[in-house]
């Protein structure tokens, strides 16, 4: 077993900077941070997903949904991207409302 192979059950991805991912570091914030901030950042996650999906809706139809969950969708590569940048957004945003 190789050094890298033995140490990834650890980590989440092969990206992960000073003993954790974007996911894990928000992970730990959002489990160890004031309740009150956490629920208003997940509050205005959600609503920003709401948003985005009546404007998906209203845009490109209801079909958007389906065609994400049974098609191999070929940008995942980006979508982790961005998810990991979402990750590091919404940890900051909780951070500075800590301070």
């Amino acid at each position: 077993m190789s050094d890298k192979n033995k140490y990834a059950a650890l980590f989440e991805d092969d990206d992960d900077v000073f003993l954790g991912s974007p996911k894990s570091k928000f992970m730990d914030i959002v489990f160890n941070a004031n309740k009150n901030l956490v629920k208003n950042e997940i509050s205005g996650i959600i609503n920003k997903m709401a948003a985005l999906e009546i404007m998906l809706d209203e845009r490109v139809g209801g079909d958007w949904e389906r065609e994400l969950a049974t098609n191999d969708y070929t940008r995942m590569s980006e979508v982790d991207e961005k998810a990991k940048s979402l990750y590091i957004e919404f940890t900051g945003n909780v951070l500075t409302q800590a301070e």
